[in-house]
């Protein structure tokens, strides 16, 4: 890689399918600002026009959760049994749910 491309952000690329609902992260690539992120990404990662949607972001934005804080950020929905429907009874005319 050369010098100058280690000193152009680092962008992610998130595509949203012609099915999908949702965007997915498909790769990164390094661009000087977020219109030619945006202009990379679509050559580099729709090139089979399977794309409706780019998104890029700058990878130093994104703020992600440390997987040693899981206990403390996941754990605590456990506790709260009336997000989980195993009390109630379910008649037998409903069927399978």
């Amino acid at each position: 890689m050369s010098s100058a491309l280690k000193e152009w952000p680092l962008w992610e690329v998130f595509v949203r399918s012609k099915q999908g609902l949702e965007h997915k992260h498909c790769g990164s690539l390094h661009a000087t600002d977020a219109s030619q992120a945006l202009q990379m990404a679509r050559d580099v990662y729709t090139r089979r026009q399977e794309g409706v949607s780019i998104w890029v972001v700058r990878s130093a934005d994104i703020i992600a959760s440390n997987p040693d804080d899981k206990g403390e950020l996941f754990d605590p929905a456990a506790d709260k049994i009336y997000r989980h429907p195993t009390f109630y009874d379910i008649p037998d005319d409903v069927g399978h749910m």
